[in-house]
């Protein structure tokens, strides 16, 4: 009797032990995967866009990051690059100004031709410093202001200064 309790015990002690082993593994990997769950990749990838349409339209290079693996990091990494990219391209550098040159010039809707949106752009001019949002949004009067007002930056960049609106910018006091 004595060795069927004996063995009865020890049957048991390997069982609890070998669910102890369970358990403590089934915990370990609960741990690890929530360090390391994966999201929906489809917003980081989202988040991506955003960041990179902000940075084309201010002229800057693409942040150059993957959207993979899909943690909270990488989320974390997307999230704040959409949030800077954003801020930054709200405000242009010289913003003042062109809402100046706006008040002179039109509406940021006017379809007049030869000259199109609230900054009055030619075709020459939007061919030169936007040939893509010519190609695929139309002219300026499609475009939105500050759409208008980061291809009026990139000429004011390229050394041409407020002399593309001669007239405006001097009642402005640019010039």
């Amino acid at each position: 009797m004595s060795v069927f309790a004996l063995t009865a015990g020890v049957a048991r002690a390997a069982e609890s032990l070998s669910a102890r082993k369970v358990l403590v593994h089934a915990a370990e990997h609960r741990r690890h995967a929530k360090k390391h769950r994966h999201l929906n990749s489809r917003l980081i990838h989202r988040l991506r866009a955003e960041t990179w349409r902000w940075q084309a339209l201010m002229g800057r290079a693409r942040t150059d990051r993957s959207a993979t693996p899909s943690t909270k990091a990488v989320l974390r990494f997307w999230v704040r690059a959409a949030g800077r990219a954003y801020v930054q391209a709200i405000h242009p550098p010289h913003k003042g100004a062109w809402l100046c040159i706006h008040r002179y010039e039109g509406s940021w809707r006017d379809s007049g031709d030869p000259y199109w949106g609230g900054l009055q752009m030619d075709r020459g001019f939007m061919s030169g410093y936007a040939p893509r949002y010519l190609l695929r949004r139309g002219l300026a009067d499609h475009w939105s202001p500050l759409e208008q007002m980061w291809v009026a930056e990139r000429a004011y960049r390229s050394g041409g200064g407020f002399y593309a609106w001669p007239n405006t910018a001097r009642a402005c006091g640019l010039i």
